[in-house]
């Protein structure tokens, strides 16, 4: 019997149809506020995630792509509805279809999560960055990184305090930028999101699954060095977790 994780997200964005489109179903777009995903722009075409194939290419209302392999399929799907006004109602689904297996609840907690945190993400961009292209960068924190407290000592080496709460502006030390004013975009125990004038620092505190903290960085200055920003962030990351 095959188990199904299912897994929606909704939200009212202030944006035209086509904006959202470029940004949910482009490679560039993509990278503004995800990870890197090139897409084939056509039923059929491939999706280098996964990779999927695309099933449902109709611009700028919906898009599907879907991986399947033995035992496992995988559904990613975005709708978008015009509404008066020149607004715009999202709708992400993201589905997958597994053989029985012991950690369900466990699977389901961490693919929850990560989704609303991505949508969460497409969100600020699309509010705040939005037209602007993105350099990405992406890295993995080292193996002490696990930890149950990780994402804790993580917070207070960028200069958290203590009672942060979700919507605060704080002062944070960004190794590829130095001091910088900040909104507490989004904070959960195992998430962070730091939005600064020019970029989205994104934090996923996956020690608290037993696996090391990752980061995506999606910044929306002109001439920003990928090499040298990731560099920095590699050293920090060595520094605190090494």
């Amino acid at each position: 019997m095959t188990q199904t994780l299912d897994i929606q997200c909704e939200a009212n964005l202030p944006v035209p149809p086509a904006q959202v489109w470029e940004t949910v179903a482009t490679g560039s777009g993509n990278l503004r506020w995800v990870f890197e995903m090139e897409i084939e722009p056509w039923v059929g075409g491939i999706v280098s995630r996964g990779p999927s194939t695309v099933t449902v290419w109709d611009p700028p209302r919906h898009f599907a792509c879907l991986r399947a392999i033995e035992g496992f399929s995988a559904l990613l799907e975005y709708r978008i509805e015009a509404r008066e006004g020149g607004s715009v109602m999202y709708t992400s689904i993201h589905r997958e279809y597994i053989h029985p297996i012991d950690d369900l609840d466990f699977q389901r907690d961490i693919a929850e999560k990560h989704t609303f945190f991505y949508n969460h993400t497409l969100e600020q961009y699309l509010r705040h960055f939005n037209g602007r292209p993105a350099t990405f960068v992406e890295l993995l924190a080292p193996a002490g990184s696990q930890a149950p407290d990780a994402l804790k000592k993580l917070c207070h080496r960028l200069g958290l305090p203590d009672d942060v709460a979700q919507g605060d502006t704080v002062q944070v030390t960004l190794p590829d930028a130095g001091q910088q004013e900040a909104v507490v975009d989004y904070l959960h125990p195992a998430f962070l999101g730091l939005r600064t004038r020019d970029g989205l620092y994104r934090f996923f505190g996956r020690n608290a699954w037993g696996w090391p903290i990752g980061m995506s960085l999606h910044l929306f200055a002109e001439g920003i060095d990928a090499k040298h920003t990731e560099q920095a962030w590699r050293t920090w990351l060595d520094e605190t977790f090494g």
